[in-house]
């Protein structure tokens, strides 16, 4: 076995480099990684003070706290809205730009503080945190995580041995859009080169939610690799 850290974005790249040509299966987890939310220091987590950072490679930039610093209160509340699915990410995003005039927000508890001041009490004491989205968002816009799964999909599919299996858990609904429509345009057509196996995407069952409750939202998708040269 050999580990390679890298975006997988760049998933030809690194098989390139190790000499690797076809593989038999790949697995991508979309999910936060537990060892990384769990530290604090990574600033993942609402649930613990620490940097607000985000970033899951720390040799990239920016940071969430730079986010928050730099973008127009309009361009944020957008980002809010479209990568968290929030409801109040105008009101969130305005009490970040006031906030910021006067009180850098450097620290998972600072946006927390300031996210539960603007959403209504009936929203801040919800079956969900009342920051879980904000921190959804902007943790997605430092890493672009959106942005690289269409293409390392259709990259997987193209290294993938006939008979290989390609595999997709996400965790949200914004990744299994993507990865939902990406299947599906591999699958159709005189170019098809994946068969799809899951029609619809596979849940956790009621014990291993229960085992382990992050599991709860995951949803895997999976395809095969068609032999070479067949239509579907």
């Amino acid at each position: 076995m050999r580990l390679i850290q890298g975006n997988f974005s760049a998933l030809k790249q690194h098989l390139k480099s190790v000499g690797v040509t076809e593989v038999d299966g790949v697995i991508f987890d979309l999910g936060v990684s537990s060892a990384q939310l769990d530290r604090p220091e990574r600033g993942l987590s609402f649930l613990s003070d620490g940097p607000l950072d985000m970033r899951m490679d720390q040799r990239e930039a920016p940071t969430a706290a730079d986010l928050v610093a730099q973008l127009p209160e309009r361009e944020l509340a957008d980002l809010i809205y479209k990568y968290g699915e929030e409801r109040y990410s105008r009101r969130i995003a305005r009490a970040i730009a006031l906030s910021r005039k006067t009180h850098p927000l450097r620290t998972t508890f600072d946006l927390v503080s300031v996210v539960s001041r603007a959403v209504p009490a009936a929203y801040r004491h919800g079956r969900i945190h009342c920051a879980t989205r904000t921190f959804q968002a902007l943790r997605i816009a430092v890493n672009q995580e959106l942005d690289v799964i269409e293409g390392a999909i259709r990259d997987a599919a193209s290294v993938l041995a006939p008979g290989g299996r390609l595999c997709v858990i996400s965790f949200h609904s914004l990744e299994d859009r993507i990865a939902k429509h990406t299947f599906r345009s591999l699958s159709k057509g005189p170019e098809a080169c994946l068969k799809l196996l899951t029609k619809k995407p596979q849940a956790p069952s009621e014990e291993e939610s229960r085992v382990n409750p992050r599991a709860r939202s995951a949803k895997l998708r999976v395809a095969e690799k068609l032999p070479e040269g067949r239509p579907i």
